[in-house]
Formats: C-alpha cells, structure tokens, sequence
C-alpha cells in the first residue's frame, strides 16, 4: 500500500537531459560526504520528483554499500540508468560528478603559487580539517561496521597487520585477509543485517540491464584490473596509461566509503614520489569544502601528477580512472542484486572486508594525516575544535574547512 511517506513513483520514462539538469544541480549542491549525499537523493527523488519509491531506493542503495567504489556516485548512476537508460545513467555521473572535479582541478591549478606565508597557513589548515575528517570517518564507520567482537577483533588485526608490513599490496593484503576471516567468523553478524527481506518493487532493477551487459561490464573490470599492470610495462613511457592504472586499481579497492581511498591514494602517489605530503593533505582537505563526491580528489591529484603542458589531460585520466571500476561493478551486479545478498557467504565477506578497511583507515590516520598536519598544541587545539563541530554541533563541513584555513593562516602570521 502506497502512503504519502513512500509515494508512488512514475512510470513515464524521463529524458537524459533532465536526468543530466538534475544531478548538475545535485553536483552544485550536495554538500557533506556520500551519507549526506544519500540523503539529498532520497529527497530529491523518492520524495519529491517520485522516480522511485523507498524500497527501489533502499535496495539500490545497500547495493552500492555492498560493492567497492564511490556509493553516491554508484547510487546516482543506477537512479540515471533506471530512469533514462545508458544515456541517463552516463547523464547522472557526468551531472553530479563535474562541478566538484573543475573546482578540485582549479585548487590543483594554484596550489604551487601558494608558496607564501598566508599560503603556507591555508594548506596548513587544510590539513587540520583532513585531520578532523578522517578521525570522524574512523570514528562513523567503528561504530557502523565492526559493531561486534569478530569485526573489532578484524579491524585491530588490520591495524596490527599495517604497523608491521611496508609494501605497495599491504592494503590488498588487509583487505583479503579480512574478507577470509569474515567469512569464517561473522555470518551470524551478516545474516541478521541480511535478512531484511526484499521488496518485489525493487526488481525494476533487475530488469533495467540484459544479462548481457552484466557479463560484459565484469570481463571489462577484470581485464582493465589485470591487464593495465602488463600494458604499463610493455610502454613505460606512456605516462598516460600509467596514471589510468593508478587510479584504477584505487577506485577498485575501496570499500567502506570514499574516505578510505586516503589510505590507497596515498600509498600509490605520495610513497612514489609523485606528490608531496603537503600537496597531497592540502588537496584532501580542499575536498571537504566542495560539494560532490570526495572521489575528485583524483581530479586534484591527477593535475598535480601530469606534466605541465597535460594538466587537464591529466586531471580527466584520473578522475576516469578512479571512478570507471566501480560503475562498472554496479553494471555487472545490479541484474543479480536480490540473489547475491540472500546469501549469508557473501553477506561475510562483505562483513569482513568492511571491517578490515576500519583498520585501514586508522592507519592512515596517524601516517601520514596525524604525523604532517599536528605539529603542536595549537594545531592539535584547532583539530579537536573540528571534530567537536563536525561531530557534536552537526556544524557544515564547508564551515569547518573556512574556520581551519583561517586559524592556519592566523598561526602562519603570528610566528
């Protein structure tokens, strides 16, 4: 039965352009991380423009949690695919993708003239606010994703795992071990968050895609996965195909939400020498303050990481890069949606691979976010302030990222 608090949703196929005006406005709008985004979504189109209900929205939502990637991207990719076809879904991306990746490319552009005292203190505040961010992110997904002793136990050993073993596959290490241990101790954790049943509403989204597509979108993942590595070493000096790869492997690793491509982003570029730590939390914490999803931060980063006669070149291979692996996966997956997640082995490995990424990001925490941006009382004063702010007072991250780069730059003039 239909209420006015689950409305029923159209039948009329839209078109691309007004799923394209929609999201763009989204991109200009959403501000706050992808669970803020989620909640712009539902607004936007199960309360208001009624494209589907909450129960099509529920299930593709728990999808795009269940898979690796950028879940409001995926979330709003799937809404464009479901309402006006390939046209909309490739609309919906581009729409809410857009803004966010031209202002991280603007920062990009003149983060090197900032070399001056006033702006030694932005990008020190800014990395204050990354201080901030992730310790709220740790602290969030804690809670949400090792709510028992198995995924605690999990993430701990993640972190112990992390301390001790220095090599560019320690993530994926963490990441597998964790989805193993997952899948032997905690399927009675991942039954019962399982066990919601599905609504037969949401099945449009098994119909929206022929199996064909699915089939096609994994092979593409997987050979994009294994392949990129080999075609980088039969052209070396393709810097191009080189900086795809790094992205790519990033976007495809990231589970648990869009803060944990910190952790991976920073190991393939920053441990290479291919940015500075400054440059890099000074871009991170840029991204808190535009609206869109955190992915761009790739857009940030791959301006910074080209030469200087391919700065947008490189910036749109990054950004491509970092977001390809998970709408592919949302492709190969959405037909088999509602038999994946009845089953309690998948449910695990997911509940285990949640956890070890808490892990993950506690790492990063302390090297490099910690460890660069916290260099005395009065840095570590301005971080908790925006921690109380983010977390206790709900105060807009836009607001907390002014208040940090104003107190850097203010520490910058008095020393």
């Amino acid at each position: 039965m239909q209420t006015e608090s689950t409305p029923r949703p159209e039948t009329r196929a839209g078109t691309a352009f007004e799923v394209l005006c929609t999201f763009l406005w989204l991109g200009c709008t959403c501000f706050g991380g992808p669970i803020a985004h989620i909640g712009y979504f539902r607004r936007e189109f199960v309360e208001r423009r009624r494209w589907l209900d909450d129960a099509a929205f529920s299930d593709l939502f728990a999808l795009c949690q269940f898979l690796p990637g950028p879940a409001s991207s995926q979330v709003g990719f799937s809404i464009g695919l479901l309402r006006a076809g390939w046209r909309g879904g490739a609309a919906a991306w581009l729409g809410f993708t857009l803004p966010s990746a031209l202002l991280m490319a603007g920062c990009a552009s003149i983060a090197g003239r900032l070399d001056d005292t006033l702006g030694q203190g932005l990008v020190h505040g800014l990395k204050l606010v990354a201080v901030a961010i992730v310790a709220q992110a740790i602290w969030d997904m804690a809670r949400r994703l090792c709510a028992d002793g198995p995924r605690a136990a999990i993430a701990l050993a993640a972190l112990a795992v992390l301390s001790v073993l220095d090599s560019a596959y320690a993530q994926l290490v963490v990441i597998g071990g964790g989805a193993l241990l997952g899948l032997a101790f905690c399927r009675n954790a991942a039954a019962s968050e399982a066990s919601a049943p599905p609504d037969a509403r949401a099945g449009s989204s098994r119909a929206a895609l022929p199996r064909i597509a699915s089939v096609v979108a994994l092979v593409a993942f997987v050979l994009l996965l294994a392949g990129l590595p080999a075609l980088e070493a039969l052209f070396p000096s393709a810097w191009a195909l080189r900086l795809f790869d790094v992205f790519y492997r990033s976007g495809a690793l990231v589970f648990g939400g869009g803060h944990v491509v910190l952790p991976l982003l920073q190991q393939a570029t920053v441990a290479k020498g291919w940015i500075s730590a400054n440059d890099f939390l000074a871009g991170y914490g840029a991204a808190q303050a535009v609206p869109g999803p955190l992915f761009t931060f790739a857009s940030y980063l791959g301006w910074s990481m080209s030469p200087p006669s391919r700065h947008v070149l490189g910036a749109v291979w990054a950004t491509a890069g970092i977001f390809l692996p998970g709408l592919l996966l949302v492709i190969a997956v959405l037909p088999h949606w509602q038999t994946l997640r009845a089953r309690p082995r998948v449910a695990a490995l997911l509940a285990g691979a949640n956890a070890a990424v808490v892990g993950l990001l506690a790492s990063a925490f302390h090297t490099p976010v910690w460890t660069s941006a916290v260099r005395s009382a009065a840095d570590f004063a301005v971080a908790v302030v925006a921690l109380v702010l983010l977390t206790r007072w709900r105060v807009r991250p836009l607001l907390v990222v002014l208040m940090c780069a104003a107190a850097g730059i203010a520490q910058a003039l008095v020393r």
